[in-house]
């Protein structure tokens, strides 16, 4: 029997794993694979305050590290089957089962893949799906931003401020992109656009060197080829870690809906970080869902307790 179970390594997930065990609660965090999530796919964490320049992986150990330190317990397991309501929550993993007295939901939600050979060989080595996070990586060099919603319009003018050019792929001849969003982008001398086409395959060798491009109309494949570094940076939506909690909890597209505490709609159920509806989905405001959801969850143990003191707010 735990205080807390966490479903999720990422930061979200570890922070409040940190948090949680710094209050003397008995804290479980559940990671299905790599604690660190998204993250450990970033060679050079450099928007993190406090920490430039840091490695993704070793950026996410330093914050299990410290988790464990206060006595926070890390799992290697993949939930399969949830069951929240009453005062015990239930959790089974396909290897053991759980039980604890507040769940804090933080799976997170992955960059939708274009599904081509090569992206996965090159992710973090040509291939990203953070501007803000590596945008700045390409300062004077080239990008390619596949996608042509609002996210990837707004992240294709962002990505102007380091590149010296912009090129957006999008596989039909005109954006989904919001209009103003589009007004702007139209207007970026930076920013050109490659209709009716989608990206075939990303070959290289240490890093990206060769993007194939296929027109749809004409089916011809293009090959670029450049001598000095580019980018190729893909915006085609999220998909959140939510499957196994449809019908269960309130969501939206998707996402777990919470309050402005982390609160879902269940008692003594929280959601942080990318899991969550937001419009912001970065390492720093994972952290600090992390954050809210475990001090939260440790009000709520101590009110049906009834040992919460006056005035906690630490």
């Amino acid at each position: 029997m735990y205080d807390i179970i966490i479903i999720g390594g990422g930061p979200a997930g570890l922070t409040a794993g940190l948090y949680g065990a710094r209050d003397k609660k008995k804290t479980l965090v559940i990671e299905k694979s790599v604690e660190g999530g998204q993250i450990t796919n970033t060679n050079d964490v450099e928007n993190y305050p406090g920490a430039p320049g840091i490695s993704g992986i070793d950026l996410a150990f330093t914050i299990k590290d410290q988790a464990e330190k206060f006595g926070c317990q890390i799992v290697n397991d993949d939930i399969v089957e949830v069951d929240l309501e009453g005062k015990i929550k239930k959790v089974k993993g396909k290897f053991d089962q759980y039980e604890g007295k507040v769940v804090i939901i933080a799976g997170g939600a992955s960059p939708r893949k274009i599904g081509v050979p090569g992206e996965e060989d090159f992710q973090g080595r040509g291939v990203s799906y953070c501007a803000t996070c590596d945008g700045a990586f390409y300062e004077g060099f080239e990008v390619y931003v596949v996608g042509g919603g609002d996210a990837a319009v707004e992240e294709a003018i962002y990505l102007t401020n380091f590149a010296k050019k912009v090129h957006i792929i999008h596989r039909r001849d005109e954006l989904r992109a919001s209009k103003d969003l589009q007004a702007k982008a139209f207007k970026n001398e930076k920013i050109d656009f490659i209709w009716n086409s989608q990206v075939t395959e990303l070959k290289g060798d240490k890093t990206l060197k060769e993007l194939y491009i296929k027109n749809n109309k004409s089916g011809d494949i293009e090959k670029i080829t450049k001598d000095e570094p580019f980018g190729v940076f893909v915006f085609i939506g999220y998909v959140p870690e939510t499957e196994i909690y449809e019908g269960k909890i309130n969501m939206k597209d998707g996402y777990i809906l919470t309050d402005e505490e982390m609160r879902t709609n269940i008692d003594g159920v929280f959601a942080a970080g990318d899991i969550r509806v937001k419009t912001v989905r970065q390492l720093t405001t994972a952290v600090g869902d992390g954050t809210i959801a475990a001090i939260n969850a440790y009000k709520y143990i101590e009110e049906q307790e009834g040992t919460l003191y006056e005035g906690f707010n630490e």
